[in-house]
């Protein structure tokens, strides 16, 4: 006997952009706190992936938007292929 189906749950809306700019805050403070403790001459690689972390996060914080603003006018095509209301 098969199960019935339980109906998808709606998609949670996030902000995604401060969720990137809280990590991009994690790597500068990464950062901060290696200057300030101070690393070993072999392991100041650390400091590079800090500052690669920064970067990727600035450019979220920057592309989010536009991605989101993208992605808006598709939302209202269903999820089964049909045809949305009011399109050819």
């Amino acid at each position: 006997m098969a199960r019935p189906h339980l109906p998808q749950p709606e998609p949670i809306e996030t902000n995604n952009v401060r969720v990137a700019a809280v990590g991009t805050a994690a790597w500068v403070v990464a950062f901060v706190v290696l200057l300030a403790v101070g690393l070993p001459e072999d392991a100041h690689w650390w400091l590079w992936v800090c500052v690669t972390g920064t970067v990727i996060g600035v450019f979220a914080c920057l592309y989010l938007p536009r991605f989101e603003r993208k992605r808006e006018p598709h939302a209202d095509v269903p999820d089964d292929g049909s045809e949305a209301p009011g399109r050819p």
